[in-house]
């Protein structure tokens, strides 16, 4: 690997976590040299953004009220250190197309989206070999769609499914399959079983970003299209974060009893994280002049399109930090160590934001700044550990031999 190769900037926008025993003792053999990466000067000034709620199924699965989000939590007593540092561990597997959604499976290795292609692969955490294990049906990659993210069942270990985030010819839908690795290789997917359809599409914006939370429930990350009307518009499901049960159905304790959203106001939501306290954290894209990261409040109204940044506008929120788009563009992030980690495509840096409670304990710092290109998810994988994967080969960057790439990290 190049860990001293420097990358220009790429143009244009794109677009959590248990120990794993396994991960962590097969990532500790991988073959790379570590690096000590020191952080860049901090992001600064204002940004945010707007969005509404349609009407869902009625509610027939159990749930429970979501995860406190409240921006008024008193800072912790003490918080992460003010400088924090990043350690590349080593490389987990290379020569990747188009990844995008990443799930780690009990014992190690990891379930990879392509976008492009619509196949999940299996990674080997102990070789790094790559192994197709199926195709998802009826995805239809253009522009930012195709498939997207991937999460496991809470019952992985009794259920075996894989859940999807993926664009069709026709909408944004999210499907489970069944794995069974009994099955012939390239032929251990089951037929997708649908169980949530209707969320807008469009060349950009798709959103895509899935992950069970701490109270078992599913969230979807969700972009208004490049139609702006969207993410005010409370019908839609279009510029949302959304919460449903495992059977797609909206969520007892939701800001509306038939709908599943939870948030709106977004323009395009690509990273949810929970932190230690279980607050929801959300990164979203800007457009010309702040890309935010945002505490999540059920019913909340995030302001686009009538507010980009801290713009301090009455019954809408202000994100938490924000950052000029061409340092970030983020996509997935990951809590960790106590920040909050941020994947900047655009920006081809990774972010780490000191909490202290709801609140900044310092000011962000930039890790790996054009070292790899633009990077698109980061994934929690327990204690000081972190996976992150490249997106170079998205039809935005600059590939290299080798792109694209997962990454482990030691952070702090």
């Amino acid at each position: 690997m190049r860990y001293g190769s420097s990358r220009g900037r790429q143009a244009g926008f794109g677009g959590p976590g248990a120990r794993r025993q396994g991960v962590l003792a097969a990532l500790a053999l991988a073959g790379c040299g570590a690096l000590l990466v020191t952080g860049c000067s901090p992001a600064g000034g204002p940004g945010s953004a707007a969005g509404s709620s349609p009407p869902g199924k009625a509610a027939t699965g159990p749930g429970s009220p979501g995860p406190s989000g409240s921006p008024s939590a008193s800072p912790q007593a003490s918080g992460p250190p003010a400088k924090g540092s990043v350690t590349v561990a080593g490389e987990v597997a290379k020569g990747l197309e188009s990844p995008w959604g990443v799930a780690p499976l009990p014992g190690g290795d990891l379930l990879v989206a392509s976008r492009d292609k619509g196949t999940i692969s299996r990674v080997a955490a102990d070789t790094g070999a790559v192994t197709q294990i199926g195709k998802v049906p009826g995805v239809a990659p253009g522009g930012e769609g195709g498939l997207l993210g991937l999460a496991l069942s809470p019952s992985f270990a009794s259920d075996r499914l894989v859940y999807a985030y993926f664009t069709t010819e026709s909408d944004n839908r999210i499907a489970r399959l069944r794995y069974d690795e009994q099955r012939p290789a390239g032929q251990q997917l089951g037929a997708p079983d649908t169980v949530f359809r209707g969320i807008p599409k469009g060349l950009v914006h798709n959103g895509g970003r899935i992950a069970f939370g701490p109270d078992k429930m599913l969230y979807a990350g969700t972009g208004e299209t490049g139609d702006k009307g969207l993410a005010q518009d409370r019908r839609s499901l279009g510029g949302k974060i959304l919460r449903m049960t495992p059977d797609g159905d909206p969520v007892h304790g939701n800001p509306e009893a038939d709908s599943v959203v939870y948030s709106y106001g977004h323009r395009n939501v690509q990273g949810l994280a929970w932190d230690k306290d279980k607050r929801l954290w959300a990164a979203e894209f800007g457009q010309n002049t702040w890309d935010e990261l945002n505490l999540i409040e059920p019913g909340a109204n995030y302001g686009w399109p009538e507010a980009e940044g801290k713009a301090g506008r009455p019954g809408m929120r202000d994100p938490v930090a924000v950052w000029k788009t061409d340092e970030a563009s983020p996509s997935g992030i990951a809590w960790a160590e106590g920040s909050v980690w941020m994947a900047g495509l655009k920006g081809s840096r990774l972010w780490r934001i000191p909490l202290a409670g709801a609140e900044l304990a310092a000011e962000p710092e930039a890790f790996l700044e054009g070292k790899y290109g633009r990077l698109r998810t980061v994934l929690a994988l327990g204690g000081d550990r972190l996976l992150l994967v490249t997106s170079e080969t998205d039809g935005r960057g600059s590939p290299e031999a080798g792109d694209d790439r997962i990454l482990t990290l030691t952070v702090r």
